[in-house]
């Protein structure tokens, strides 16, 4: 067993650099981001397993595609962000971690849970991310998730009908890929016990977690996350500093960065879609008993 975990681990890590160097060269991670990237995707593969690890890279990869989808046109919101488009450390682990984490607890302590919380946590990493990129290109200007109050596009807390369907497909895409990825390991000679925990009910599970997630990420943008405004252009950003200088706190917190909302909504997501599949095998042991 030990043998074993140790082979994941150093597949983990070959896997992650595999894909975490060439990213840096293509400028999607920063050099602290491939640290990330090594981090959770180690402990991912080698704690969980080839479905855990490969749905990580699967949001990776897919989120770095739609990062560089009408970049140009994304151009000029970029600055409101927090961070650009290149990844590090504080992103990885806000988006990746909370799986890493329900990772290494499946190899500690094996549960049927876990599966579905690793799934939830990561389709709300998914959805979020794949709603913020098609989201700012919505022909509609985003409402607040708060007021339904029409705001600039970028702002934290806004929603649009392109960008909550584009979480839902993220979700659902990351469910489907995890829940298909556990079939072909529990074929694998030796891995049928391990894998099989992952059911079909994972995709639902995903995509409930994933947009209760993605819909508390927004509720937090909205309301608790540090905003600040820009006393030379006016504008609203993540940014502490805007325009060459500092800027002013407009609302929230200012120890709630994006990557704690992110962090926190990965959390929801995972513990929504755990307690799901926990409630649903405690129904059906009662329904059919031993």
């Amino acid at each position: 067993m030990a043998g074993s975990l140790l082979l994941r681990l150093a597949c983990g890590l070959i896997l992650s650099l595999g894909i975490a160097l060439p990213a840096y060269r293509r400028g999607d991670l920063s050099p602290s981001g491939v640290l990330g990237a090594l981090l959770t995707g180690t402990l991912t593969l080698g704690c969980g397993g080839w479905a855990w690890g490969l749905s990580l890279i699967a949001f990776f990869v897919s989120s770095s595609l739609l990062t560089r989808w009408r970049k140009r046109s994304k151009a000029a919101l970029a600055e409101l962000f927090a961070k650009g488009g290149r990844r590090d450390l504080g992103q990885a682990l806000a988006n990746g971690g909370v799986g890493a984490v329900l990772a290494v607890l499946t190899a500690a302590l094996p549960h049927p849970a876990w599966p579905a919380a690793f799934a939830g946590a990561l389709a709300t990493a998914t959805a979020d991310t794949w709603a913020t990129e098609v989201g700012v290109l919505s022909p509609k200007p985003p409402r607040l998730i708060t007021t339904r109050k029409t705001v600039p596009a970028g702002t934290s807390g806004g929603v649009t009908l392109w960008g909550t369907l584009a979480g839902a497909g993220g979700a659902l895409f990351l469910g489907t890929t995890f829940y298909l990825l556990g079939l072909g390991e529990a074929a694998l000679p030796g891995r049928g016990g391990d894998a099989a925990c992952c059911s079909s009910t994972v995709i639902p599970l995903a995509l409930a977690g994933g947009l209760l997630g993605m819909a508390f990420d927004s509720l937090l943008g909205a309301t608790v996350q540090g905003i600040y405004r820009c006393p030379r252009c006016g504008k609203e950003t993540e940014r502490r500093n805007h325009c060459g200088g500092p800027t002013v706190l407009l609302r929230g917190r200012p120890w709630l960065t994006n990557d704690g909302v992110n962090l926190l909504a990965t959390l929801v997501g995972a513990t929504l879609a755990g307690g799901l599949a926990l409630a649903i095998g405690l129904i059906w042991a009662g329904a059919f008993p031993p």
